[in-house]
């Protein structure tokens, strides 16, 4: 995979996180992901369509995303409900979005389709193409995170 179509989704994920949730995130070493169950207890998934199609997920750990949402609403998050997942499904299209326009100016356009969440303990993540699955950690104060892009070949 064309490490130009992965930084780009590195560079959104930590400037969303940082910005609209005021949380300080590391990034881990990439690393080839074989199977399909999440890293986590949340996952927003979005596809993308352009000069490759693919999807980008970003699955939180139930302490991660708590704390992410608590931070951005202003208020203690307690447990997963449908306003976390509405949040999840939000950071996903933000992420997305800077990515792409990060992409579009290197001459790579993609469209984005609405993102959907998927919750709940070992769930598995559908990547509907047959490239590699590209898995970014992410670690925070609260807790870890994981972004996985994955294109056709």
């Amino acid at each position: 995979m064309n490490v130009t179509l992965i930084n780009p989704f590195i560079n959104a994920t930590i400037n969303v996180l940082e910005t609209m949730a005021f949380v300080t995130v590391s990034a881990g070493k990439p690393y080839l992901k074989k199977d399909n169950v999440a890293v986590g207890d949340v996952t927003g998934i979005l596809g993308l369509t352009g000069v490759a199609n693919g999807t980008i997920s970003v699955t939180f750990e139930e302490k991660c995303i708590l704390n992410v949402v608590s931070n951005m609403f202003g208020e203690t998050m307690t447990e997963l409900n449908h306003e976390i997942a509405d949040a999840v499904g939000e950071l996903t299209n933000m992420i997305s979005g800077q990515a792409r326009r990060e992409l579009e100016e290197a001459g790579k356009v993609f469209k984005a389709a609405i993102p959907s969440v998927v919750t709940g303990r070992n769930h598995s993540i559908t990547h509907h193409t047959d490239g590699p699955k590209i898995a970014i950690p992410f670690s925070t104060g609260n807790g870890d995170f994981t972004i996985e892009v994955c294109f056709e070949r």
